[in-house]
């Protein structure tokens, strides 16, 4: 099979002949229909995250069922499924409470495993994890939902607990972002989104935000924020990944607020101190958020079937397998566009 593999790190990943993956006793092989290019697989090409070299990446796909292992009883040839970035093993506690995202024997195909930038992918543990689609909902909008859609759905429903007249302040407007102004924009909130780019800027406000911040302009963000929030957000979210932005991102909360770490705190410059002291004089939770298990997708996907939620409406551009591996190096000089780039086989 066809698949983008780099055999080093920061080496442009290249479209080349693969075998084809076993199938696992436990476990499926998914014939990828589709799968969204994440700013993750590019720190894992950078080596801020360690992987097995030579490497297939790619995390956030849907497709069909080819093959079903001998031990799976909940999947059949045919399905048309999408899968977690989080494989959890099924049975530890965290697991049987419903938290295999940090299942601490978790496994992830794109990191510890062969991804999903390849004709087909193979998917262990498919008992516990592989999540069927009903025909409303299109592999491009499952696709859309792998990593960035459905982290962010967690971050606002599940930590920010997010609700009518909530005030949201979402910081970086890339995939994960956008994700999170539409989702809450969906659930009743009102949306502050902060970003250096004028199209993710609009972006953020066709989806719903209510003010934007251009922080390349503004020279105090967090008293922005809490001029547009009367007062400051309830909730917000760093959706990049940096130390300063989770600093302002702390900041810009009222008494009580919720600011939720989405975005991954690596491969950084040297980190700006959290400003903990608010964190203490405020009473303000700081949460972190990994992903979300397979359990809490039917909820998001009768959303995204009702049309409540689009996350299709976030894919920007559309490529072939052959260009993923540029992609992802194009990640080293963001263009300043908005919205994801899918990978459609």
């Amino acid at each position: 099979m066809k698949a983008v593999v780099y055999a080093a790190l920061g080496e442009l990943p290249a479209l080349t002949e693969v075998a084809d993956p076993a199938c696992p006793p436990d476990g499926v092989v998914v014939d990828v229909v589709a799968t969204g290019v994440c700013r993750s697989d590019w720190h894992a090409w950078r080596g801020h995250d360690p992987v097995t070299l030579p490497h297939v990446p790619g995390h956030e796909y849907a497709g069909t069922i080819a093959e079903v292992g001998s031990a799976v009883t909940r999947c059949s040839v045919g399905d048309r499924v999408t899968v977690p970035f989080v494989l959890g093993c099924g049975v530890c506690a965290h697991c049987r409470a419903g938290a295999a995202q940090v299942c601490p024997d978790q496994l992830q195909p794109g990191f510890t495993l062969p991804g999903s930038f390849a004709e087909r992918v193979a998917v262990p543990r498919a008992d516990h994890n592989v999540v069927g689609l009903s025909d409303a909902v299109s592999f491009a909008a499952a696709a859309s939902l792998g990593c960035r859609f459905a982290t962010a759905y967690r971050a606002v429903v599940a930590h920010g607990q997010v609700g009518e007249g909530t005030w949201v302040a979402v910081h970086g407007c890339g995939g994960v972002g956008l994700s999170a102004v539409m989702i809450a924009t969906a659930l009743g909130a009102k949306v502050v989104a902060v970003d250096v780019s004028g199209p993710a800027l609009e972006a953020a406000l066709s989806l719903g935000a209510v003010s934007v911040v251009d922080s390349s302009h503004v020279v105090d963000v967090v008293a922005a924020v809490h001029v547009r929030t009367d007062g400051g957000a309830h909730v917000s979210l760093d959706a990049i990944g940096d130390p300063a932005v989770a600093a302002a991102s702390i900041s810009c909360l009222r008494p009580r607020g919720r600011h939720v770490q989405v975005g991954l705190l690596v491969g950084g410059d040297a980190p700006t101190p959290l400003p903990m002291d608010l964190v203490v004089a405020r009473e303000l939770s700081v949460l972190g958020s990994h992903g979300m298990p397979a359990v809490d997708y039917p909820a998001m996907l009768e959303l995204v079937a009702s049309g409540a939620l689009d996350p299709e409406r976030l894919v920007a551009r559309r490529i072939g397998l052959d260009q993923a591996g540029a992609a992802i190096a194009a990640m080293d000089h963001p263009a300043g566009g908005a919205g994801i780039t899918l990978v459609e086989l």
